[in-house]
């Protein structure tokens, strides 16, 4: 799931695509598109929360009510994807706000707009979210509670009021947009409808009552509230923000010289779950794992693989009478086949399938393993189960990427959707039971739900995977190391943010 969630959730992908022509100086386009995707992702989940009336009501119940924990779960889940985004749009307007500007600093102009509808974009939706979920207290005690995979402790949501419903940031803002205004009008800045917008809605929320709101929420919050940071990993992230590889890194912890250790323990059918730290297409994730890619192998590695008695036998019965599953690959899907024959610019084999913003394509196993951490999954199934699977996610290949992440069509399918309806039972085919859960009224499957099943299920019947490999990025020693069983099981519980819990940044020693 290296770009994607359901429609609330639309990332960059789409967005850093489509910056790529901008006249801006060199670093201020990234800022772009992290401000255009967080701003997208926060539209998407204030819009979606004011369609839901029963679970947001937009005035306060006439009944006090007790949410059931479906609801509790979706109020979690939509409260952690709007942090997300704020929490990157807080980083880069403090960063860029922090930089220095002096008188012959070019870029100082460019970077202050930039700076200032980052601004205006955290500030506007955390006025639409709190207008929304602040009506009903039963919402108001669920968004108040821990938020471990964000290492937000309780009380976040009370102190998310007292910084955004505050004098101080009605006053900032009216300050800011005086200096906008007295700065030349630039109708090709790209975020320029955006920033229009924005300031629009802050103004029309009436941003003079921002003291009125304050000691109206004092009662609540408690005097002290406001010493708090809003998001306690704001710090580092803002520090590591300055990195360009926060964006699109080329710098990741797993070595080269790892991952042509790894791949001759990888079979055909293996599961890759990634984590790339600080890439742009995390933001507004669930969980630890944001993306999984499927190990195809080449045709050498899949013809031994398959050479197996019940996988001959089966592709007997699909005309294939000498037993080469290639032939078969080949015949259904040529268009397919022959992309996946192919090698990438540096002369790799493509042996890794994967839903990525450009759709569903073969890639190098020294690119999609060029991660920060990395897991191998292998299904507990028989061969020809196995070959089956892949005969499916053949079918695949070529489609466009899901930014809808909706599990219900074919027509477009995200990372994990890849590998959920390649291993999908179905008559005369065995498979696996990946469960979906509903989010927003979608079904949907989650990398980082594949590896909470594997744990909560290990050692029962229900087990479906074994674990080959699991290199766990360390940003002490800058470099992944292999780690055990116990310590992957875990994994999934991790905050997104674990890698600022390990005490030293990426690139020191």
């Amino acid at each position: 799931m290296k770009f994607g969630w359901i429609r609330w959730i639309l990332l960059a992908g789409m967005c850093a695509a489509s910056i790529e022509a901008l006249a801006l100086p060199e670093g201020l386009d990234n800022d772009v598109a992290v401000i255009k995707s967080s701003r997208h992702g926060l539209a998407a989940i204030t819009t979606y929360m004011a369609s839901q009336p029963d679970l947001f009501p937009a005035r306060a119940p006439s009944q006090l009510r007790a949410l059931t924990p479906l609801q509790r779960r979706e109020v979690k889940d939509i409260w952690g994807r709007f942090v997300d985004y704020e929490l990157m749009l807080d980083a880069l307007w403090q960063r860029l706000s922090a930089d220095p500007a002096g008188a012959d600093d070019e870029m100082a102009p460019a970077r202050a707009r930039v700076a200032y509808t980052a601004f205006l974009a955290r500030y506007r939706y955390a006025l639409d979210f709190i207008d929304r979920a602040d009506a009903d207290p039963a919402l108001r005690v669920v968004l108040n509670e821990p938020l471990p995979d964000l290492g937000l402790p309780a009380h976040s949501y009370a102190d998310f009021k007292f910084r955004f419903l505050n004098v101080a940031m009605a006053a900032e803002f009216a300050s800011l947009a005086a200096v906008e205004r007295s700065r030349d009008k630039d109708d090709a800045f790209p975020l320029a409808a955006e920033m229009s917008a924005d300031e629009a809605r802050i103004w029309k929320a009436g941003v003079a009552d921002g003291v009125v709101n304050t000691l109206r929420n004092a009662g609540q919050i408690g005097v002290n509230s406001g010493a708090r940071l809003v998001f306690p990993v704001q710090k580092g992230v803002s520090e590591w923000m300055g990195d360009t590889r926060v964006l699109y890194g080329s710098h990741y912890l797993i070595a080269p010289d790892q991952i042509a250790a790894l791949t001759p323990r990888l079979r055909p059918g293996d599961l890759l779950l990634e984590r790339r730290e600080w890439f742009l297409s995390n933001i507004g994730l669930p969980g630890y794992w944001p993306h999984v890619a499927l190990y195809v192998g080449t045709a050498q590695e899949r013809a031994a693989y398959f050479d197996d008695p019940a996988v001959r036998a089966w592709l007997a019965t699909q005309g294939v009478a000498d037993g080469d599953f290639e032939a078969l690959l080949k015949r259904r899907y040529p268009r397919a086949y022959g992309a996946g024959e192919a090698r990438d610019e540096h002369g790799n084999a493509y042996r890794v399938m994967e839903a990525m913003s450009e759709g569903v394509v073969f890639t190098a196993i020294e690119h999609s393993a060029a991660a920060d951490s990395l897991a191998v999954l292998r299904p507990r199934l028989p061969r020809l189960a196995v070959a089956k699977a892949l005969l499916k996610a053949y079918s695949y290949q070529g489609r466009p990427y899901d930014f809808d992440f909706d599990f219900r069509t074919d027509a477009t399918l995200v990372c994990s959707e890849l590998a959920y309806k390649a291993y999908a039972p179905d008559a005369g085919k065995r498979g696996l039971d990946l469960p979906l859960r509903t989010v927003a009224g979608r079904p949907v499957l989650t990398p980082n739900d594949i590896a909470q099943q594997f744990d909560q299920s290990f050692g029962s019947a229900r087990q479906q995977f074994d674990l080959v490999a699991f290199l766990d990025g360390q940003a002490r020693s800058d470099r992944a190391v292999e780690a055990d069983l116990a310590q992957f099981r875990a994994s999934w519980r991790r905050p997104k943010w674990h890698i600022l819990t390990q005490n030293t940044p990426l690139g020191e020693p």
